[in-house]
């Protein structure tokens, strides 16, 4: 096989493997890795390869025998895949498939169904003849289910093995549904899946309660016999699992280790998934660097934070003892680095994020004029906006600017049924005491009952349900506006159309979707644009909200008013930016931080448990206050003002 490095950022898209630890940079990498700007060029890379090998295998009159995972990381390399057999010809009429897993038990057609999956994203598309699809049976009785497994073992030994497996990676560390403490040489099997996975499934399942307890995978052992293994990860969410297994030791804990002894594995990241290992976190520690301004005040936060030192009381020492000997020679004495930084870093800060009018605004990271700004806060859910910047949107208010607040989704499937039943009978028990519609209302109140008494673990709701759901989201987030002393008429409501499926998974941005937004600049035309920047989401509906800002912002920038718009970027409830990212931090006082806390209190659906809240327990308010009093003792130990809470930001230029 020929040995080709795929260098980070390239448009080339092939992935060869190459032998680990030739390149300095990646010595302490004990897999193959390569890295990708993006998910989409690292997508378009792996759907190249597969494409190839499936041309190869077609010339040589040969079956092509492909492992395939589910998932939102596959997703994109399906499309492309698509793609190829529509518009350039490539069949799959030699190709055998075997999926890695289904849940257990699970009818074929169910929404979560992983045969639903692969049909809907890629066998429904091109040329593939259905008896060369292999998924495991979820309908089974039990006790057939250890023949199945063996036959399925069988089966794949009878081509000869799998020419290729793609694999993504759960946080536990799980390849396919092998969870920790899976054997290495383990086979297809019937499983019980960790509560962590359960938890990051839920979504789907429309609630932690409703995912299936066990599934059918293939094993460790199973994969290993593959001729060819492609790990991909997208996201932040995904860098500390894959730090652990590029970089880490072989452990049952964390399966994917086990892929070090394969012979002819790669891992394919983008920029986010890769920000753990060591060449991209401390590129100093691997080779000589180029020592501009930002990998300068990535280098600086990182000894101050590791040696606990303020930076001023960095030394020479400190540098060339964690090797910095470059930064030093280059722009020493420590004094003079520690200066520059500090300073850096000081300019980040501002209790004015529409700027300070009649101030010096030389190093400050918002302008003063025009005193009084016209001002964007794009949210994708209902809650983002006050969750994620409540303290400066308080401060935007107070400080005069014409704020405007523009949720892009209805949020309709985070809330509780019982919350539709009970604003249902509310509507009835009203309508009772002052309406004579009483007739037409108890009708109403009974159909939705209905609907929610018949619908199944994982069902869509009705359409009826679904606006009963955007209406309490809606009200909610129009009492946080008030709270906070936005007018109704500054309060838009875009419900883009992308979301509105009643499912997880929602529709590509459409043009329709790009043309709300657009009208919204249009009329408004902002001075500032406050946006979720979540940007290592290639799926989510933060991912898709911040792709429609970005599309209508480059079509607009021909408009004169956009020559004076800058973009800033939040990020969301889970995560915030790196202290080497932040371009503007605004600081809270005790008391801005008790009424960003009221404001997210007004979304009552959400209060207490959210319908989806993931791994981390605590409530959004909590979640949200314990990342700014972070952020802020983060700055107070790097040799800063010692503030409450701090909320942060990243400028997008365009």
């Amino acid at each position: 096989m020929e040995k080709v490095l795929v260098e980070k950022g390239s448009a080339i898209r092939s992935l060869k493997h190459k032998q680990v630890g030739r390149d300095e940079t990646t010595r302490f990498e004990r897999i193959h890795t390569q890295i990708f700007d993006t998910s989409s060029e690292a997508s378009l890379a792996i759907a190249n390869e597969i494409a190839n090998l499936i041309r190869d295998k077609a010339k040589a009159g040969e079956k092509c025998v492909l492992g395939l995972a589910t998932g939102s990381s596959p997703l994109a390399v399906y499309k492309e895949l698509v793609r190829l057999h529509q518009e350039e010809g490539l069949s799959f009429k030699n190709v055998v498939t075997f999926n890695l897993d289904e849940y257990y038990p699970m009818e074929p057609q169910a929404l979560q169904s992983y045969v639903r999956f692969m049909d809907e994203n890629l066998f429904d598309h091109i040329d593939i003849d259905k008896e060369n699809i292999n998924i495991p049976d979820g309908t089974l009785d039990q006790d057939l289910v250890p023949v199945f497994c063996a036959e399925y073992e069988r089966k794949i030994d009878s081509f000869g093995g799998l020419d290729l497996q793609i694999l993504g990676i759960g946080r536990t560390g799980h390849i396919g549904f092998n969870e920790p403490g899976s054997h290495y040489k383990s086979t297809t099997r019937m499983v019980t899946l960790d509560h962590l996975t359960k938890t990051d499934a839920a979504s789907d399942f429309f609630g932690v309660d409703n995912v299936p307890r066990r599934a059918i995978t293939m094993g460790v052992g199973t994969i290993f016999k593959a001729h060819r293994v492609l790990l991909m990860a997208w996201g932040e969410g995904k860098s500390a699992i894959i730090q652990e297994t590029v970089e880490g030791d072989i452990r049952d804990s964390v399966p994917a280790t086990y892929l070090q002894n394969h012979p002819n594995t790669t891992i394919v990241l983008d920029s986010a998934a890769a920000a753990e290992l060591v060449r991209e976190k401390t590129p100093w520690r691997v080779g000589s660097c180029t020592w501009d301004e930002e990998l300068s005040k990535q280098a600086v936060i990182w000894l101050s934070q590791k040696i606990e030192k303020p930076i001023l009381k960095l030394t020479d020492r400190d540098y060339m003892d964690n090797g910095m000997d470059e930064l030093i020679a280059e722009h020493g004495p420590d004094y003079n680095i520690n200066i520059k930084m500090f300073n850096v870093l000081q300019h980040t800060i501002t209790g004015w994020p529409g700027g300070k009018p009649e101030a010096d605004d030389t190093n400050r990271p918002e302008r003063k004029e025009p005193a009084k700004k016209r001002v964007i806060i794009f949210s994708p859910h209902p809650d983002d906006d006050v969750i994620s910047m409540g303290g400066t949107f308080i401060r935007l208010v107070d400080q005069g600017h014409d704020v405007h607040i523009a949720y892009q989704t209805s949020g309709n499937i985070a809330v509780f049924d019982e919350d539709v039943v009970r604003f249902a009978d509310f509507f009835k028990d009203f309508n009772a005491e002052y309406s004579a519609g009483n007739r037409e209302s108890k009708r109403f109140y009974e159909e939705v009952v209905s609907n929610i008494n018949n619908k199944q673990p994982g069902d869509v709701d009705t359409p009826v349900v679904r606006k009963i759901k955007g209406l309490i989201r809606r009200g909610e987030a129009k009492a946080a506006c008030r709270y906070v002393g936005i007018p109704d008429e500054n309060v838009h409501f875009l419900d883009m159309p992308f979301y509105e499926t009643g499912l997880i998974q929602k529709q590509p941005i459409g043009e329709e979707d790009v043309q709300i937004v657009m009208n919204l600049l249009q009329t408004v035309k902002p001075h500032q644009i406050y946006a979720a920047g979540d940007l290592s989401d290639p799926h989510g509906t933060h991912r898709v909200c911040l792709d429609a800002i970005f599309q209508s912002v480059k079509r607009l920038k021909s408009e004169s008013w956009t020559e004076d718009c800058w973009v800033w970027l939040y990020r969301g409830a889970w995560q915030e930016w790196g202290i080497e990212e932040i371009e503007m931090a605004v600081p809270l006082s005790p008391g801005e931080l008790m009424r960003k806390r009221k404001a997210i209190f007004k979304h009552q659906s959400q209060k207490d448990s959210a319908l989806f809240p993931g791994t981390d327990m605590r409530e959004f308010w909590q979640r949200a206050e314990d990342r700014n009093r972070k952020t802020a003792t983060v700055y107070d130990k790097l040799g800063f003002a010692e503030y409450e809470a701090i909320e942060a930001f990243k400028r997008w230029h365009f």
